[in-house]
């Protein structure tokens, strides 16, 4: 007896063990930015060191040597739609910041390859994707804390900026607040696409519905010269189930011939088998 409670005391104590972890401070805590630009989503995350005493650019930073512009993990923004930066495009998606700091100015580069623990082992110049130079501004203040933000914010741009001990650097982007709002609008106010009226019908369809609905959906989706064969089926069933077996094999016609011109023998087998049964 006296064996196991023994033995229980130490499992008890090792599981107390295991679980009690030290926890400690970040010398570089990690930091989180999310940021609307217009109507782009943008995330950036990095780590922040401190100067502690230390002489930042020049010294722990080097002058033209590349920096991971932070600290640990890559710096990493990701932009949710195509942005411009000095004239360049720079696709959606995740890029790390790497920066070249100079006494006058600084190179700001976005590289594709994101997995890196600082720099990477080997530079890879197809991985960067955007590259800009920009000059740097002395503040009459030290900043302890290594900071990137983004100010300057319009509808149509922003500007990140990055700032440590007595420099500032900022760098100016567009986003495409215009082209997303005119289609949005051009989208909204030419009304339902067929493809629209195709999707709606086919649930009203499939979901045993307003049929007569479905129909009215069918006709605005198949109204111009260009209809396509899957929805001249979709609106030939929809006939068939309202009971109007000429309009049904008229409609199905139509899918035929545009499915043999698009050589899909799916539907031209389809087709020719509904035309048979309702014409019996």
């Amino acid at each position: 007896m006296l064996k196991k409670f023994t033995l229980l005391l130490l499992i008890v104590g090792l599981s107390t063990a295991v679980e009690a972890q030290i926890k400690t401070p970040q010398p570089s805590p990690t930091s989180k930015l999310e940021q609307v630009v217009g109507l782009t989503d943008i995330t950036l995350e990095y780590s922040r060191p401190g100067i502690k005493g230390r002489v930042i650019f020049g010294n722990l930073v080097p002058f033209g040597k590349v920096w991971r512009t932070g600290a640990n993990a890559n710096t990493k923004i990701t932009f949710g739609d195509n942005i411009t930066v000095a004239g360049q495009e720079l696709k959606k998606g995740t890029y790390a910041i790497y920066t070249i700091p100079n006494k006058d100015s600084w190179d700001i580069i976005f590289y594709s390859d994101t997995n890196n623990w600082g720099n990477p082992k080997k530079w890879d110049e197809s991985k960067v994707a955007a590259k800009a130079t920009v000059k740097t501004e002395e503040i009459p203040f030290s900043v302890e804390t290594f900071t990137i933000d983004i100010n300057g914010i319009t509808n149509n741009g922003a500007r990140l900026e990055f700032i440590w001990e007595k420099t500032w650097v900022g760098l100016d982007f567009e986003v495409p607040t215009e082209k997303i709002t005119s289609r949005s609008i051009d989208a909204v106010m030419n009304g339902p696409s067929a493809n629209d009226y195709f999707q709606a019908a086919t649930y009203y369809h499939t979901s045993g519905k307003d049929l007569n609905k479905a129909l009215e959906w069918m006709k605005k989706a198949t109204a111009g010269e260009d209809a396509k064969f899957w929805h001249l089926r979709r609106m030939s069933l929809i006939q068939a189930d309202l009971g109007d077996k000429a309009g049904a094999i008229a409609t199905a016609k139509k899918s035929l011939a545009e499915a043999e011109k698009a050589g899909n023998a799916d539907y031209v087998k389809m087709n020719k088998e509904s035309i048979a049964a309702w014409q019996k």
